[in-house]
């Protein structure tokens, strides 16, 4: 029961995605509602209630803001995290994913394959650093990470 079986995006504000990020978004859930971990601890003043669990993903006065959720329970939970930590990593991960695009449409394999290890260390280095950020707030593995950072890639498109 620690997963997530439902997650949202505040995009309302934001403009409409290129076909690309739109592609990397609909791929991110299905793989994070698919298979994820998604462990909230026990804080001092109240117990948390078992999942499965409703995340909704926002980016609220440069913060990215947490909101989970239960259906027996309501609101469990709401953190906010500084976007500052974030900010390289998101941008060299746009810039390579562009990249990646373009090399999709007229490199061959061979070429298209560094660049799509370039696109998979930077993803990696993103995840890493929301692991790092979610310490202490709730515990994800990596794949998990992995998703919701190309989900907070999402949110930075527009933002």
């Amino acid at each position: 029961m620690t997963r997530i079986i439902n997650i949202t995006l505040d995009d309302a504000n934001l403009p409409p995605p290129t076909p690309e990020i739109d592609q990397e978004r609909q791929v991110a859930v299905f793989d994070l509602l698919e298979r994820n971990v998604f462990i909230l601890p026990n804080s001092e003043k109240r117990s948390i209630p078992d999942g499965p669990y409703h995340v909704g993903l926002s980016i609220r006065e440069k913060r990215l803001v947490f909101k989970v959720s239960t259906e027996s329970s309501g609101p469990t939970a709401e953190f906010h995290l500084s976007l500052g930590p974030f900010r390289q990593v998101v941008k060299d991960y746009f810039q390579i994913c562009e990249s990646y695009f373009d090399a999709v449409k007229k490199l061959p394999p061979s070429q298209i394959e560094t660049i799509d290890m370039a696109r998979r260390g930077i993803h990696n280095e993103g995840s890493r650093v929301l692991q790092e950020r979610l310490e202490g707030k709730v515990t994800v593995d990596k794949d998990t990470a992995r998703r919701l950072f190309t989900l907070i890639c999402v949110l930075h498109f527009g933002g």
